[in-house]
C-alpha cells in the first residue's frame, strides 16, 4: 500500500487519481482475499504485479505521453504511489521492462543468479517457455522487442499498460466526438440547405403571385382605358365631349330627341289674330 505524506496533491493529479484509487482498492481486496487453493508464493503475486502496474502507469503518463507535470510525478514518487527504485531501474538499458527489483537481486536466488523471467524467450528451452518467477508471477521481463519476453509480462490484467489504455480510450472518444460533430455539422448544413430551398420556393411563389397580380391590373387598366381611347380624356369641366366619337353619338342622340319633339302635337295656344274693322 502506498504511504501518504499528507501533503496536498498538486494540480493535475486529478487526471491520474481515478486509476490510482482503483489500483489501491484492487490491492486492498487482493490482500484480504483467501489463499485457499493457491501455492505458497501465489498469494503475494498481486502485490508485486499491482505495484508494477501502478508504477508503470505513473512512469508512462510522465515520460511516454507527457500527460502529467513534473510536480505530479515527484509527488507520486515521494508518496510511494509509484516505486522509485523500480522506475530508476527502468531508465537503465536492459531493464526497461523489469517486473520487480526482487528478481535481479542475486541474494534472493541460489548460486547468485537472477530469476528465470530475466532470461529472454529466445534463450530458453522448450520446457521453460511458460516458466514464471515464483515470487512475482512474471512470465518474462527481459528487454528486446523480438524474443525478449512476453508483451504482457504477467499474462493477466495487471500486465496491461494502463496509460496506453487510457490514451487509446481518449483517442477513441475524440474520434467518436469528431464523428458526432461531423454528423451534427452535416445535419445543420442539410437543414440550412432545406431552409434555403424553402426560401427560394417562397420567393418564386411570391414573384409568381406578384406577376399574376400585375397582369390582372394591366387587363383592368386596358378595360378602363377603352373608353378613354374611344371617347378621349374627360374634359376639365366635365360637360363637353372629349372626343369626336362621343360628340357624334351625342349629336345622334340630340337628333332623335329633335325628331321626337317635331312629331308631337303642338299644344301651345296659337296667337289670336286681331281683326280690324
Amino acid at each position: 500500500m502506498p504511504i501518504r505524506t499528507g501533503k496536498r496533491a498538486p494540480p493535475g493529479y486529478d487526471l491520474i487519481e481515478p486509476v490510482i484509487e482503483a489500483l489501491e482498492n484492487e490491492l486492498r481486496d487482493k490482500v484480504k482475499e483467501s489463499n485457499d487453493g493457491k501455492r505458497n508464493h501465489e498469494s503475494i503475486w498481486p502485490v508485486h504485479q499491482i505495484n508494477w502496474q501502478r508504477s508503470r502507469y505513473v512512469y508512462d503518463m510522465f515520460y511516454t505521453y507527457g500527460r502529467i507535470s513534473h510536480k505530479v510525478y515527484d509527488y507520486c514518487l515521494r508518496s510511494k504511489i509509484a516505486d522509485p527504485s523500480l522506475i530508476a531501474k527502468w531508465k537503465k538499458p536492459g531493464y526497461e521492462r523489469l517486473c520487480s527489483t526482487y528478481v535481479i537481486n542475486p541474494a534472493n536466488f541460489k548460486f547468485g543468479t537472477t530469476s528465470i523471467c530475466r532470461v529472454p524467450m529466445r534463450d530458453r528451452g522448450e520446457s521453460q517457455k511458460t516458466a514464471q518467477d515464483p515470487t512475482t508471477g512474471c512470465l518474462g521481463c527481459a528487454s528486446g522487442n523480438q524474443g525478449g519476453g512476453s508483451r504482457n509480462i504477467f499474462g493477466n490484467k495487471y500486465g496491461q499498460h494502463l496509460a496506453a489504455v487510457q490514451e487509446a480510450r481518449a483517442i477513441r472518444a475524440e474520434a467518436i466526438n469528431a464523428k458526432r460533430r461531423g454528423e451534427q455539422t452535416m445535419l445543420r448544413e442539410q437543414q440550412q440547405q432545406q431552409q434555403l430551398q424553402e426560401r427560394r420556393r417562397n420567393e418564386r411563389e411570391r414573384v409568381r403571385q406578384e406577376s399574376a397580380l400585375a397582369v390582372g391590373e394591366s387587363e383592368t387598366d386596358d378595360e378602363c382605358s377603352t373608353d378613354e381611347e374611344d371617347y378621349g380624356p374627360a374634359p376639365a369641366a366635365g360637360v363637353w365631349a372629349g372626343s369626336k366619337k362621343l360628340e357624334a353619338e351625342s349629336q345622334v342622340m340630340a337628333g332623335r330627341e329633335a325628331v321626337d319633339v317635331d312629331g308631337k302635337d303642338d299644344l301651345r295656344p296659337t296667337k289670336k289674330i286681331r281683326v280690324t274693322e
